[in-house]
C-alpha cells in the first residue's frame, strides 16, 4: 500500500454503527485493531492478521482478533482516494461468519460504492 495523495494518513469513514461496535471490544482487542488501522491509514501492512473478503466484494479484507471468549472482526474497503471505510465490526463465538455478518458488510459496501460515484460524478 503506498502512502496518502496528500502525504497525510487517509481517513477513516465508519459506516452504520462499526465505530460504536469496535468501541465496545475489549481494551487489549480494541488497541490490536486500532493500531492495524491506524498502520493501514500510513501505507503499512497492519499486525493484525488479515484476509481478502472477496465473497463480501473486491478490495473488502477482513482484520481479525481474538481473546479466551471470542474472535473479533472488522471489514473494510481498502483504501480509495484516502479513505478506508470501515464497513463492519463483529464478534463471533465460532469459526463459521454468520450470514447476517456478511449481508450487513455486503449493504454497506453497496452504499459506500454509491456515494463514491455521485462524489464522482459531482467532481467532474
Amino acid at each position: 500500500m503506498l502512502t496518502s495523495l496528500r502525504g497525510l494518513p487517509a481517513q477513516i469513514h465508519w459506516e452504520g454503527d462499526s465505530r460504536e461496535v469496535l468501541a465496545g471490544f475489549p481494551a487489549s482487542v480494541r488497541a490490536d485493531l486500532g493500531f492495524s488501522l491506524w498502520q493501514l491509514q500510513n501505507g503499512r501492512p497492519p499486525t493484525s492478521a488479515s484476509r481478502r473478503m472477496e465473497s463480501i466484494g473486491s478490495g473488502v479484507w477482513e482484520l481479525k482478533e481474538q481473546d479466551e471468549r471470542a474472535w473479533y472482526r472488522v471489514l473494510y474497503l481498502s483504501k480509495i482516494e484516502d479513505v478506508i471505510h470501515v464497513l463492519h465490526c463483529f464478534e463471533k463465538d465460532s469459526r463459521k461468519t454468520d450470514r447476517r455478518d456478511l449481508d450487513i458488510a455486503g449493504k454497506r459496501l453497496i452504499e459506500v460504492r454509491k456515494r463514491i460515484q455521485r462524489q464522482r460524478k459531482r467532481k467532474s
